[in-house]
């Protein structure tokens, strides 16, 4: 590990990945970006693909540049990162040079009413960097790069037991410990349903386990379901063997669970959720249907039920999911699955966007220079 109060030799350009029109990305060569005041500047060492990096790529949403769709302005995706610290903006003291840090995806612009109360996920000037919106990978440019700059309240320190591909997971950990708050924060002794055992549901079933939640977890794939019990779940349910709604409510002595987290995106998932909770029960929406979908209205309304829908890892997730990993509290490591350079992004795209190998989690590394 490179010592701390180093200084580092930062070129003047670097290598950065860009996209261009649809589905259509190449390496350029952009000047090294400079850290403003309260900000630093990250040498990106591993960067974690997501699903929502595909969605980018493909068809810009939901990634916005002064407003416009990203293609064609010279901008870097990449979100799920982290590296280490070369450079310290004016006024930064609570970090130092050589630590190594994960990143949170948004600042945010600070000054509307959402950042003031911690929901900077849903800035009001979402996409304008003009009005002082940062959001890594999304509306600035992102970690699939040699380097970035963000804001120091986006960053989290990283353990020195804990390697790079693990760090990168802090924003996927991050993402459900959000939608867990927002639905309610403490678990211990109630019963939650995770729907879809991607990253983020995974994750979910790691930190709601950590918790103390006895966890069922719902999905399709028997290796994601065994995947799921390694990280805590109780309980596991192929839902193309077994109707997860009756497994639920047989648990449950037919009262329903406290909470369903659902991270599937499949079109009926919110009515099997509603028909998983009891009364007063909670569902937190972390993923996206690709489509619009029909919801049973009538039966939320005549159970009392609440919908909780999240975006990102808002209000310092991500440190508290840190947290939890730190301690080993569960193990993220395990839905980490491939790894490649980061002059291979292309084929990291492709395992993740087919599955190749069943991907999980895809890796990117910057162990050399892009240029």
């Amino acid at each position: 590990m490179m010592g701390h109060n180093k200084n580092f030799d930062i070129p003047k350009e670097m290598g950065a990945w860009v996209l261009n029109d649809p589905d259509n990305i190449n390496i350029v060569k952009k000047p090294v970006p400079q850290p403003k005041e309260g900000e630093v500047l990250l040498k990106i060492d591993a960067v974690a693909i997501c699903a929502t990096d595909l969605e980018i790529i493909s068809h810009g949403n939901p990634a916005r540049i002064e407003g416009e769709l990203p293609f064609n302005k010279n901008y870097s995706p990449g979100h799920e990162a982290m590296g280490r610290v070369v450079k310290l903006g004016e006024g930064v003291t609570e970090f130092k040079l050589g630590d190594r840090v994960a990143v949170e995806i948004h600042a945010g612009c600070g000054r509307c009413e959402m950042c003031r109360k911690g929901w900077y996920t849903s800035c009001l000037n979402y996409g304008f960097a003009s009005k002082g919106h940062k959001a890594n990978g999304f509306t600035t440019d992102g970690a699939f790069a040699e380097y970035m700059t963000n804001r120091t309240q986006t960053l989290v320190h990283v353990p020195d037991d804990m390697s790079d591909e693990e760090a990168t997971l802090a924003v996927t950990a991050g993402t459900s410990m959000y939608t867990l708050d927002v639905m309610g924060g403490l678990f211990a002794g109630q019963t939650m349903v995770v729907t879809g055992p991607g990253p983020i549901g995974l994750c979910a079933v790691g930190v709601a386990s950590a918790l103390g939640a006895e966890v069922v977890l719902t999905g399709t794939r028997d290796n994601r379901l065994e995947i799921g019990k390694k990280l805590g779940a109780n309980h596991v349910v192929n839902v193309k063997k077994q109707n997860p709604v009756e497994f639920v409510r047989d648990l449950t002595c037919g009262i329903g669970a406290h909470y369903v987290l659902e991270c599937s995106g499949a079109a009926n998932a919110i009515n099997d959720a509603s028909a998983m909770i009891r009364r007063g029960g909670k569902i937190g929406l972390a993923a996206f249907p690709s489509k619009p979908v029909e919801v049973d209205i009538a039966n939320l309304v005549r159970n009392n039920a609440y919908i909780y829908a999240t975006r990102g890892e808002g209000k310092s997730a991500c440190h508290r999911a840190m947290a939890l990993m730190a301690q080993k509290r569960f193990d993220a490591k395990l839905i980490h699955t491939h790894t490649f350079p980061m002059k291979d992004l292309q084929t990291g795209l492709k395992y993740t966007r087919e599955r190749i190998e069943d991907a999980i989690k895809v890796v990117v590394r910057n162990d050399e220079r892009l240029i």
